[in-house]
């Protein structure tokens, strides 16, 4: 059987939301899907990792159509510097952004269309699967499918309607979003099957139409624990490095956690020089300004964006590893990105500041993976990390096992397996 993907995130890009897509590739072979990707040919992605290139498999097809947008640059780092006319140009090119609905990369559209028709007459394609975010690729494949008459499987893997980074108080967001609730009601009655990264995604798939939530099925992240195998442990350097992997954008912000290690620093001084902070990604310059502003120069530091096998070093070789999801109004309770599922794999203990009622608390404690504190009490992150902390001094961090069967439910392969059933159902 074969399928066509429509990613708009693939190598090489770089960043977490191009894995999903990547597994699946690896590994959907073993239950009989050739799978066909197709793709931007450079959508001006702001993070590329050409090292990931060498992991799409042989037996993946990659098909690759012009993209017409506009850059993924932050508006931040695009502004950083101008002045004058220089400064006023950039303004209008975000506010074009801003202006596109669904999304900015809507442009696509205009060449993956008629590409993807071709692709899947040409290839004898059995069913066309699309996977968010970025939205706009659900348009694009309900139109391949509409115009080829095949299946059609809608893969989020971000919430599209409440989405934790964004801003709903705005009266811009809002209007485009009741623009876009209309899209995400057609794609909820046009698609053959909806597939969810989470269950809360899967409920709020459920009620774009009278029928969808029969349609729906839970498809978690997963861990690829095979990245991890040939990766050392690190070395003792009479620090306590606690590795956070990823770059800040949205309500993503370390400020709470640096807080917190300075109150912690505050009142146990004996711990000055045997803690470092470091974020493996990009950092905006106001979080910059708050750890300097707290005093924290020696116990923190950046290392920029790193490609994802750099990443996984990074984690491997921590003590431990910081989880930080924003409480977003509430929304931050149902985040369970594939960060998580990658850290347990790293199997270090986790310093988890996320909502404690959320998804996302619950599989850390429910692997055994490290310690939960709320996200947004600067005085529970500092006493997690104290914990943590006498913990490495009284013996050490030792490697956290998990158990044969949880180790196979959270498994990539595990998940292509679900997936293999969806896009075989489709077809039938």
């Amino acid at each position: 059987m074969r399928a066509l993907f429509v990613a708009f995130y693939f190598p090489p890009a770089g960043g977490g939301g191009v894995q999903r897509t990547l597994k699946f590739c690896k590994y959907l072979p073993e239950f009989g899907i050739e799978v066909h990707v197709l793709t931007p040919d450079d959508p001006k992605w702001f993070a590329r990792d050409e090292q990931l290139l060498a992991q799409v498999p042989d037996s993946t097809v990659v098909h690759r159509a012009r993209f017409l947008g506009p850059s993924s640059s932050f508006r931040a780092d695009a502004l950083a510097g101008r002045r004058g006319l220089s400064r006023l140009a950039v303004e209008a090119r975000y506010a074009y952004q801003r202006a596109l609905v669904p999304d900015k990369a809507t442009p696509w559209m205009a060449t993956a269309v008629p590409a993807g028709i071709r692709l899947a007459r040409k290839h004898g394609i059995d069913v066309v699967l699309s996977t968010s975010p970025p939205p706009s690729v659900h348009l694009t494949a309900e139109a391949i499918a509409a115009a080829t008459r095949l299946p059609w499987v809608a893969d989020f893997r971000d919430s599209w309607l409440a989405n934790p980074h964004r801003d709903y108080e705005k009266l811009g967001v809002r209007a485009k979003r009741v623009v876009e609730e209309r899209m995400a009601r057609s794609v909820g009655r046009r698609a053959t099957r909806l597939v969810a990264a989470t269950g809360a995604i899967g409920e709020e798939l459920g009620r774009l139409h009278p029928t969808a939530l029969e349609r729906v099925t839970v498809i978690e992240n997963g861990a690829d624990f095979d990245d991890f195998e040939p990766l050392p442990t690190g070395e003792d350097d009479g620090r306590l490095t606690i590795v956070h992997a990823g770059s800040f954008f949205g309500k993503r912000t370390p400020r709470v956690f640096l807080q917190a290690l300075r109150e912690l620093l505050d009142r146990r001084p004996e711990l000055g020089g045997k803690i470092l902070a470091r974020f493996v990604g990009e950092m905006r310059p106001e979080d910059r300004a708050a750890a300097s502003r707290l005093g924290l120069d020696g116990a923190w530091e950046e290392t920029g964006f790193r490609s994802y096998g750099d990443a996984l070093a990074a984690q491997r070789a921590a003590d431990a590893l910081l989880l930080l999801i924003p409480d977003a109004d509430g929304r931050g309770d149902t985040v369970l990105s594939g960060k998580v599922f990658e850290y347990i794999a790293a199997a270090r203990p986790i310093l988890a500041a996320v909502p404690p009622g959320g998804m996302a608390a619950d599989l850390v404690r429910r692997s055994g993976s490290g310690e939960v504190a709320d996200g947004e009490d600067a005085a529970a992150v500092s006493a997690a990390l104290e914990r943590l902390a006498d913990r490495w001094l009284n013996g050490g961090l030792p490697d956290i096992e998990l158990a044969e069967p949880l180790r196979d439910e959270l498994s990539r392969r595990s998940r292509a397996r679900d997936l293999a059933e969806v896009l075989k159902s489709a077809v039938g």
